[in-house]
């Protein structure tokens, strides 16, 4: 049987095209029968992912994206992404979308730390980034909120202070600028006095150093001297140390001790001495002699004539003795 030359070029044609869609799958990292290790991940926004894209781990390309699908509402999107060999995915690895402004995103897969690995068809947790202009926002929100903050509070003390500006407080501001010139000018003024005062050659401090120094001289002018007067208070106190104060503090104990001796015996009555510091007798004895002499005297000076016998005065006068003393403003004639 004899084939025709369209039937030839139809066939080619139809092969040609066959290895064409099976090139550009290929390509696209599909193939015809659809073998391999697959997983799954559900995102709520691709940012642009698409088939052919390529998939890493640690920075290493492990795959690509097979495809993506999507319900109806476009609210849960699939992506299949298909391993470049048979490699152990962690059970507890994330995958998340990275965008690139200068390349096609790419998906990233994060490998966790468990035992258990994934099986072909397991699907991947997925984490949702919002990219680097996401990441700059999130970090610019903070920031744009304390500005605005710190704004707000600088504008509250800047009307706080507009507030504070009033005729009388700008009265006290001229005041207290007032006294800060005041207190300027006295601070210049004590600097001067003190200046006159650590002045090298008129200074009162100058002078009171140059007495200092002149006692000094004094003093290395007189160092031999001084040196004698401490050689004498050495010797001296070399003679106090080398004296017998024991000896001597026992001699005034023992002394202490008799004249403590004598005066508990002048207290305890015993002896003439005691007897007659601490017996009223020999005081009223004495008291009665010395009343006794008293009426001796004043009977002498009343009745003379009883203890002189002389015919010149008459007969003797034998008349009432006295037994007490006379007052002695007494009148009385014999």
């Amino acid at each position: 049987m004899k084939i025709s030359n369209e039937t030839k070029i139809g066939a080619l044609t139809v092969v040609a095209v066959v290895f064409l869609i099976l090139g550009f799958n290929f390509l696209k990292g599909k193939s015809v029968l659809k073998t391999g290790f697959f997983l799954y991940a559900k995102f709520s926004d691709l940012k642009k992912l698409s088939a052919s894209n390529a998939v890493f781990a640690n920075g290493f390309q492990i795959g690509t994206v097979y495809s993506t699908t999507s319900d109806p509402s476009l609210r849960d999107l699939v992506v299949e992404i298909k391993l470049s060999g048979d490699y152990q995915i962690p059970a507890n690895s994330s995958a998340i979308i990275e965008t690139n402004p200068l390349g096609a995103p790419v998906m990233d897969i994060q490998l966790g730390s468990s035992t258990s690995f994934l099986k072909s068809g397991d699907t991947l947790r997925s984490i949702e980034n919002g990219g680097p202009l996401a990441a700059i926002s999130n970090k610019l929100g903070p920031l744009s909120d304390q500005l605005t903050a710190t704004l707000l509070t600088l504008d509250s003390l800047m009307r706080n202070f507009n507030s504070l500006l009033d005729t009388n407080t700008k009265g006290n501001f001229r005041s207290v600028i007032s006294n800060l010139n005041f207190a300027t000018s006295s601070i210049t003024r004590s600097t001067l006095s003190l200046e006159k005062l650590l002045n090298v050659q008129t200074g009162a401090l100058a002078q009171s150093l140059a007495h200092v120094n002149a006692f000094t001289n004094n003093l290395a002018k007189n160092n031999d001297k001084i040196d004698s007067t401490l050689a004498y208070l050495e010797t001296t106190t070399r003679h106090l140390s080398q004296a017998d104060i024991d000896g001597l503090i026992n001699g005034f104990k023992q002394s202490a001790d008799s004249l403590s001796n004598i005066i508990n015996k002048i207290n305890s009555a015993d002896g003439s001495l005691g007897a007659l510091i601490n017996d009223k007798s020999l005081y009223n004895n004495l008291n009665n002699i010395t009343r006794s002499l008293n009426v001796l005297i004043d009977d002498l000076r009343v009745h003379p004539k009883r203890y002189v016998n002389i015919s010149v005065f008459g007969k003797k006068d034998k008349g009432d003795y006295l037994t007490e003393p006379l007052p002695v403003d007494s009148t009385h004639k014999p």
